[in-house]
């Protein structure tokens, strides 16, 4: 009896357990998207988390821990510890200052990384300035405990603003401007960097930044991790049910849908099962080629690539969405992203050759690999494009 129950309602429990399935999955991946790039947490593995650097320092021996309270309950014998704090996702009020002030003034030290510092440490004087793209090169300014390891790569916008020469400088972008200070306050010290690209996932890993998160955390009895300030702390509490609402809904709505669907294709029309083509994906191609031949479209391959060059062109240069090929050739070497002349010339006039019916393949073909080359030469890892191998005419 309950195998024959089975049998009659076995489609409606598939698909039941398919359609929990798919919500569970478009629900991690909701998540997943809402977290973007993540933040500089020793919690998250995203590319701007910073869960890699805590662990890295952790099994190298370093007493690293997580900081999840108040500063209010920062050690009063504060000599010896380091708090860093990296690009955090709130701000201190007045209280919590005066906390942190409290800390230097005991001889503790604060990393403040990828932020304005003035709420955080005192004495700090920090402004926005050029956009640093996808990592840029900054040389040491003097000899510190800092600088021992070399050139590192820093991105953000970030610059000290001081003219006081009692901070010392340890890095310079290629703007001259400060990256990397340190200065004395009360019985401790502040260290800033314009930035948390050297501890994140996706930057500890580029020139000489893993050499300065270890010269900065050397020499303490103590390193904490702040995660208080990558909480949701001043969040009210009770808005996350509403979503588990939201979607419990959907997935009743969604079953009651699955149910109706089901009964109903009992009574509803046979209708003869698709069969798929034997056309292998190969024969695919080469069928669509011919059409597209046979159509004189040729141009249509350089109008796909020229979209995909410009969306590029928007994401990393910043530049407005409609701009024209001059405008985002002269972008990349205002950016430094140089491109060769002649394929600098190619990409110029290929939006043009976008909207040309009579072009041959061979002339197609020259401005594709021309637009795909100048899209490679914006990835992070070309500093210098120029170097590299230009497509042939």
């Amino acid at each position: 009896m309950t195998q024959g129950i089975f049998r009659q309602n076995r489609l409606v429990i598939v698909l039941a357990i398919v359609i929990l399935t798919i919500m569970s999955a478009v629900a991690y991946l909701q998540s997943e998207q809402d977290k973007g790039d993540g933040h500089p947490s020793s919690y998250s593995n995203l590319p701007k988390g910073g869960k890699a650097a805590y662990l890295l320092l952790q099994q190298s021996g370093y007493p690293v821990e997580r900081w999840d309270r108040l500063p209010q309950n920062l050690p009063t014998d504060a000599q010896g510890i380091l708090l860093i704090v990296a690009s955090p996702e709130s701000y201190p009020r007045s209280e919590e200052s005066d906390a942190f002030a409290r800390f230097l003034l005991h001889g503790g030290t604060i990393l403040a990384a990828g932020m304005l510092p003035d709420a955080f440490v005192t004495q700090a004087d920090a402004t926005t300035g050029e956009l640093r793209v996808g990592g840029i090169e900054c040389k040491p300014a003097a000899p510190t405990r800092l600088t021992r390891g070399g050139s590192i790569s820093m991105d953000g916008v970030f610059k000290w603003a001081s003219d006081d020469t009692t901070p010392l400088v340890h890095f310079v972008d290629n703007h001259g401007n400060a990256v990397v200070v340190s200065y004395p306050a009360g019985k401790g010290s502040v260290v800033w960097w314009a930035s948390a690209w050297p501890l994140e996932n996706a930057g500890i890993r580029e020139k000489n930044n893993l050499e300065l998160l270890l010269n900065s955390a050397s020499g303490y009895k103590r390193v904490l991790w702040d995660e208080y300030y990558h909480n949701e702390h001043t969040a009210a509490a009770g808005h996350k049910p509403v979503v588990a609402y939201k979607w419990a809904l959907g997935q009743l709505a969604l079953m009651a849908i699955a149910l109706v669907l089901t009964f109903s294709r009992r009574s509803g029309p046979l209708v003869p099962r698709l069969q798929p083509s034997r056309l292998a994906p190969l024969e695919f191609v080469e069928t669509l080629g011919n059409l597209f031949r046979r159509a004189h479209s040729t141009h249509v391959a350089i109008e796909i690539a020229f979209q995909r060059f410009r969306q590029i062109a928007v994401r990393r240069l910043g530049i407005r969405g409609t701009s024209n090929a001059s405008e985002i050739v002269e972008a990349m070497s205002q950016r430094g992203f140089p491109l060769p002349e002649s394929t600098a010339a190619l990409v110029r006039a290929s939006e043009a050759a976008a909207n040309d019916s009579t072009l041959t393949e061979k002339s197609a073909l020259q401005y594709v690999r021309a637009l795909n080359f100048a899209a490679r030469a914006m990835e992070p890892a070309n500093t210098n494009p120029a170097e590299k191998t230009a497509p042939s005419p």
